[in-house]
């Protein structure tokens, strides 16, 4: 997956020198309403218009500059429907292509992986890939600030956009400027992710709360985890999180831990996602040195920006898809069997498993009001507090803790709460006794599921 720079420690350590004292930044838009928090849809002045944009290289004017950028538009737009935007920043020698494209991994791999997976979930998004002035994100006099602003504007009064649902992402120096954005710009956009970064762009403000993720390699040797750990509790701070130190894998372990923080105000989750195996890298894969779009990442950060979906019809939030009454079978899409508790056992760490569906009391779940899915009335659904990829989705004695919550979302798919990571048919497998896992989040029939009475 050829899509990250050639970075050396020198370069990294000289640019954390030369941007250790933050940079000025502009004052920028104000602030938008409090509907972002609430979750109420706020249609941008391009909505129920013919759009003035279109998919592909564009140029905007910013502080004297002309700037460049790259956008998608979901096939299909629709002017009377506003689209969350996403802004996918490119790393230190990358560019706007890398971005857009994909690399070398290639459509799977476009904007970090949540391209794919927005088209899966019925082309829900604008994507944007800007352009970094000498394929970087240095940010002086907070020019790259302004940049952002420029292109915000211009999309909105062009396009239609919820305005509660800017997101903005990127890798290393890219992470870096979404850093700085969630510092700067916290009243614009909703939440923000931030692979291996570090304060390469500044930190103007930082004060106001924001959604936060964070992604860190034990073993990056270009921007090491503490830089990570750092803009994480900016804020953990900021959006009153209890403090804590997150628990991260082995050194050697191959594996990942997500973490969300408790405590947090409302509407302002942080998370810190830490993984050993990649490096500086933000397409880890658990099991391996290596990295690849079938990392967990990418299912990961799209669960964490489209749990902020807004409503038009505030301010109860929308029901879950075929929201269980009392005891429900959970139906999967792909194999049509039901998600079953083999021989009706009772054991605790009983792993869950596909079988013909047959009404019986070990296939009906019923969705508790603290996410739980509970079988036999005190039996949980759980996976335990270091989940990962392959992770048995088993039984337990119901404790209320996190790792036995679960969230039912309107693709179909049901993730685990702590990890963002999908209830998975193991293998792609329909037959009975097709074990259940914790996997990824890859669009697949395999992770769709249907309550049934």
């Amino acid at each position: 997956m050829k899509r990250k720079p050639i970075l050396m420690a020198i370069v990294a350590a000289v640019l954390l020198v030369l941007t250790s004292a933050g940079t000025s930044f502009g004052s920028g838009p104000g602030a938008r309403s409090s509907a972002k928090a609430a979750g109420v849809a706020q249609a941008s002045a391009g909505c129920g218009k013919a759009p003035t944009l279109t998919s592909g290289n564009r140029t905007i004017q910013s502080g004297g500059q002309t700037r460049n950028y790259i956008l998608r538009v979901p096939a299909g737009y629709d002017s009377n429907h506003p689209y969350r935007l996403v802004f996918g920043f490119h790393w230190r020698g990358g560019t706007a292509n890398d971005v857009d494209s994909g690399g070398t991994d290639g459509y799977n791999w476009s904007y970090y992986g949540l391209r794919r997976l927005a088209d899966n979930a019925n082309n829900s998004t604008i994507f944007v890939a800007p352009q970094g002035n000498g394929n970087g994100w240095a940010n002086p006099g907070g020019e790259d600030v302004a940049f952002v602003d420029a292109m915000v504007s211009q999309i909105e009064a062009g396009l239609c956009v919820d305005t509660t649902q800017l997101f903005a992402g990127g890798f290393s120096y890219g992470g870096a400027m979404s850093y700085a954005l969630a510092c700067s710009r916290a009243t614009v956009f909703r939440a923000v992710a931030v692979y291996s970064g570090a304060t390469l762009s500044g930190c103007n403000g930082g004060g106001q709360p924001i959604a936060y993720m964070g992604l860190h390699g034990l073993r990056d040797n270009v921007l090491p985890i503490q830089s990570g750990r750092d803009l994480r509790d900016t804020f953990v701070r900021t959006n009153g999180c209890t403090r804590q130190n997150p628990p991260e894998p082995a050194n050697g372990s191959l594996t990942h831990i997500i973490t969300t923080y408790s405590g947090c105000k409302a509407g302002y989750p942080v998370v810190w996602a830490a993984f050993d195996g990649a490096g500086h890298d933000p397409g880890p894969i658990d099991g391996s040195t290596g990295d690849g779009w079938r990392t967990w990442t990418s299912g990961a950060v799209w669960q964490f920006f489209t749990q902020f979906g807004s409503n038009p019809n505030p301010p109860n939030p929308p029901d879950p898809p075929n929201p269980p009454t009392g005891e429900r079978r959970i139906v999967g899409q792909q194999s049509g069997r039901c998600v079953d508790i083999n021989a009706s056992t009772t054991a605790n760490g009983t792993q869950a498993q596909l079988w013909d569906c047959n009404g019986g009391a070990n296939q009906r779940w019923a969705y508790s009001t603290g996410k739980q899915l509970v079988v036999y009335g005190n039996k949980c659904l759980g996976v335990g507090q270091s989940a990962g990829n392959g992770t048995p989705a088993a039984i337990w004695d119901c404790n209320g803790q996190s790792d036995q919550q679960w969230n039912i979302n309107a693709d179909g798919t049901i993730t685990a709460a702590q990890s963002g990571l999908c209830l998975d048919a193991s293998g792609q497998g329909s037959a009975n006794g097709t074990k259940i896992q914790l996997w990824s989040c890859s669009g697949g029939a395999n992770q769709r599921w249907t309550q049934q009475n």
